[in-house]
């Protein structure tokens, strides 16, 4: 976020959530979910054009990334409860709806809560994951993104995921990222990462996701699906069929040799396509 933002404390049921707030008070709500192994740090590149073009930014750690919002069993990490977590997150502002957008894993999780909770998003910006159907489908029958999604049988193997990502100061997790993504970032998202119990909360996503997963009905509120070329772990096959899981005014923004780290390296081209999208919601 930027120095500006303030930093709440949101009570949820049993978990509390750190949420950086930016932006004016009347502002335009634009709610911001990122992905793994990231934080709500991820925006702070995109932040200062939304505010500056009256948004009110509204950016959580997600459930296992704020240190009061860890449980323990991996059942609690299934969408039904990060979907709750978005709306009750909306309920706590006092917002009866409010613009979508996340990246990476907060990407998925901001098509299933356009897809059940229609009512409460007025637009949808997915940022590197394609509607739920299209990567279900090209799971099934691209032998691409089957290769280029093997590294998530490692992450769901509970205490090896771990040793592997933290050992040698967390040398893999710093290496997930681009070159283009500023130290500082990465340092803030590896230290967030590393605190007790952080990372084993982090991989739950990946050890509660079920087959399940891909039963999500075509989503019917204005969407703009962001997709890099050059992403190593989405490929263009689901990319491509993100449309035909869209009911409503659809946009695709293909980023010709952007990878996966799209709101920390191409935080210009991100911000018009998100303003652009709210503009025409």
């Amino acid at each position: 976020m930027t120095a500006e933002a303030r930093i709440d404390r949101v009570r949820l049921g049993d978990l509390t959530f750190d949420v950086a707030v930016a932006g004016p008070d009347d502002g335009t709500v634009i709610v911001l979910l990122h992905g793994f192994p990231e934080s709500a740090a991820t925006w702070r590149p995109i932040t200062p054009r939304l505010v500056a073009a009256g948004m009110r930014v509204i950016a959580p750690n997600q459930r296992g990334y704020s240190p009061d919002a860890r449980p323990r069993p991996v059942e609690d990490y299934r969408f039904d409860h990060l979907v709750g977590d978005v709306v009750g997150l909306l309920d706590a502002y006092d917002l009866p709806s409010a613009h979508l957008v996340g990246h990476d894993w907060g990407a998925a999780i901001a098509w299933q809560t356009a897809g059940r909770h229609p009512n409460r998003i007025r637009s949808l910006t997915a940022v590197s994951v394609p509607h739920a159907k299209a990567i279900g489908w090209a799971l099934r029958e691209d032998a691409d993104q089957k290769r280029r999604s093997g590294y998530v049988g490692l992450l769901r193997q509970e205490g090896t995921a771990e040793e592997y990502l933290l050992e040698d100061n967390s040398r893999r997790l710093r290496a997930a990222f681009g070159e283009g993504t500023a130290p500082d970032l990465i340092e803030e998202h590896v230290r967030l990462l590393s605190q007790p119990g952080a990372l084993t909360a982090a991989l739950n996503w990946y050890r509660a996701l079920v087959r399940e997963f891909s039963d999500l009905p075509p989503v019917r509120v204005p969407t703009t699906y962001v997709w890099g070329t050059a992403d190593p772990t989405l490929g263009p096959a689901a990319a491509r069929r993100c449309a035909e899981f869209v009911d409503a005014p659809y946009r695709f923004v293909v980023l010709d040799g952007a990878g996966h780290w799209i709101p920390e390296e191409n935080q210009d081209a991100l911000a018009d396509a998100v303003l652009a999208r709210v503009a025409l919601s």
